[in-house]
């Protein structure tokens, strides 16, 4: 069974995240914010509680320090202080959940951290080491891509399980990279996400935005929750993958 996941908990102070409650019931996992590009404590305390009623997997969803920047920015951190920015974010909720009776199930970093460690081995190395701290065995979740032993590789060395995941709402470019959000057409409509996830649970690919077909390998479906009609689309696509 595919399952999907969304990121989560990235409201901030008197800045709401309006869907997340509503959102919760129809997804597997949810990638809770760790407050470095979003999710102050109540915000965390309440997307948790949340999660635990609805029995939907926690997942730690760390960026790089980037509160102003939505955790969208770049930076240039060296390995040793990367690591610790991960064992904290990741400590920080694992807490925070077991207060709840709950702990944390797996890793998915966040934004440009997301993307640098799937262009950048260096980077992605020194995740699944950081991950591979944590005494549960951990997995860390990335994008499934065309060239994804490579990522496997690299996790094998520290024994950290990959979850490959693809997106219901983004377009893909031939090279299996997401299109940028700074171009058009970067987000799929609603209509789109459903035609897409479709296409990925019966056939195992997407089609790409020059309309070439691309194969990927995934254990999970990403699908952000902070559009407007976020709530009913990730109802539709719940109830077509349990369709399919």
């Amino acid at each position: 069974m595919i399952k999907l996941n969304c990121d989560l908990g990235e409201g901030y102070g008197a800045w709401k995240m309006p869907h997340d409650q509503f959102i919760m019931p129809y997804i597997d996992m949810a990638n809770i914010a760790c407050g470095f590009h979003a999710g102050d404590p109540l915000v965390i305390q309440k997307t948790l509680q949340w999660a635990i009623e609805s029995n939907v997997s926690i997942g730690a969803h760390p960026s790089y320090p980037d509160r102003q920047g939505f955790g969208r920015r770049s930076m240039q951190i060296e390995a040793t202080e990367l690591t610790a920015l991960i064992h904290y974010q990741v400590s920080a909720l694992n807490g925070m959940a077991q207060i709840q009776g709950a702990s944390v199930d797996y890793v998915k970093p966040h934004g440009a951290l997301y993307n640098d460690m799937m262009v950048n081995p260096i980077i992605f190395e020194t995740l699944v080491k950081a991950v591979s701290g944590f005494e549960t065995n951990l997995p860390i979740v990335i994008q499934a891509t065309p060239d994804w032993q490579s990522f496997a590789a690299i996790a094998d060395k520290y024994q950290v399980p990959v979850w490959y995941e693809a997106f219901a709402d983004r377009s893909y470019r031939d090279d299996g990279k997401l299109v940028s959000r700074q171009e058009p057409h970067a987000v799929l409509s609603a209509s789109q996400q459903l035609l897409q996830v479709e296409n990925l649970v019966s056939k195992g690919q997407v089609t790409t935005e020059s309309g070439n077909t691309l194969a990927l390998k995934f254990d999970t479906i990403c699908v952000h929750g902070d559009s407007q009609n976020a709530v009913d689309t990730i109802k539709h696509l719940c109830q077509t993958l349990s369709f399919i």
